[in-house]
């Protein structure tokens, strides 16, 4: 491709900002702490605004880091060069100075108006994305089990936030189903983007098990996503009969709408349907639990 077929680069810095922080990835993380909070407080306060800033501002931060750790396999990828750093919007320099801006101004709304627990967590989540998962998944296919437990701390992180502790059954119940849905979440992705993947130096799982394998696999690791709901009314992170059934039929609708992924001959279409199923599904069981105090009332 000519220089002057390039597109030209973005200007406006507030759409340069939404692509570097991945604002709609940041945003859902967000949206996930908020039911950590919520169902410690049972309820909601003017508290739930300064921890949801905090964790935004974190994962915004972390999300940009990402974006400089990966700018040049994001430039060998299709699905990514299109990123504020491969398109030359911003300097690596510049996103970084960005990046532990939002970074540090997260740790700290966290620690002073709540607790060094949350804004610790807060820390972790950072250190295990950007220090620990993204260099993994150079190496190694299997990335994303470990890798999950970024999925686990932001409710966990709400919780605390709202004065929980981070041992409590009730909160490790929450943050376990949301380890769970993190790896067929990905796969998923994976299996849309697999030769992408690949092509900018990432193992992946379609070449270790092929692509009818890892669909079988994920449909698994989707009915135990389903299964762990369970544990959210056991451990009282649920208390009313409109959240478990609301959660019930969320579940049993994903693993129906899984079911396909069965079948051999797995093709673009309907992966990227169950993609959309399991993303749905995330908003279904965060809705559950941030509307369980007020069916209640």
């Amino acid at each position: 491709m000519t220089a002057a077929a390039l597109p030209a680069p973005r200007t406006n810095p507030v759409t340069l900002l939404l692509e570097l922080t991945k604002l709609s990835i940041s945003g859902a993380s967000t949206f996930t702490a908020a039911a950590g909070y919520v169902a410690f407080r049972r309820g909601g306060d003017l508290g739930l605004v300064t921890t949801l800033l905090g964790i935004l501002l974190l994962a915004m931060g972390s999300s940009a880091l990402n974006e400089v750790q990966e700018h040049k396999h994001d430039a060998r990828m299709p699905r990514t060069a299109q990123r504020p750093i491969p398109r030359g919007d911003i300097t690596p320099g510049r996103a970084t100075v960005l990046a532990v801006t939002m970074a540090v101004a997260g740790f700290l709304v966290l620690l002073t108006a709540h607790n060094l627990t949350s804004a610790l967590l807060g820390a972790l989540a950072l250190a295990w994305y950007n220090g620990f998962y993204t260099p993994l998944k150079r190496l190694s296919a299997f990335a994303v089990v470990p890798g999950s437990l970024i999925g686990a701390l932001p409710p966990a992180i709400g919780w605390t936030a709202a004065g929980g502790t981070v041992s409590d059954p009730t909160v490790l119940a929450l943050a376990f189903v949301f380890f769970i849905w993190q790896v067929p979440h990905f796969w998923l992705l994976v299996g849309l983007h697999a030769e992408g993947y690949e092509q900018a130096g990432f193992p992946t799982l379609v070449s270790v098990f092929g692509r009818d394998r890892l669909a079988r696999l994920t449909f698994t690791w989707t009915c135990g996503t389903a299964a762990a709901c369970g544990l959210l009314p056991i451990f009282r992170v649920l208390n009313t009969w409109p959240a478990e059934v609301m959660l019930g039929l969320g579940a049993a609708w994903l693993v129906a709408g899984s079911v396909p992924l069965l079948k051999t001959g797995q093709d673009a279409v309907l992966t990227r349907r169950v993609f959309m199923n399991i993303n749905i599904f995330a908003l279904v069981l965060t809705a559950a639990v941030i509307l369980d105090p007020f069916f209640g009332r």
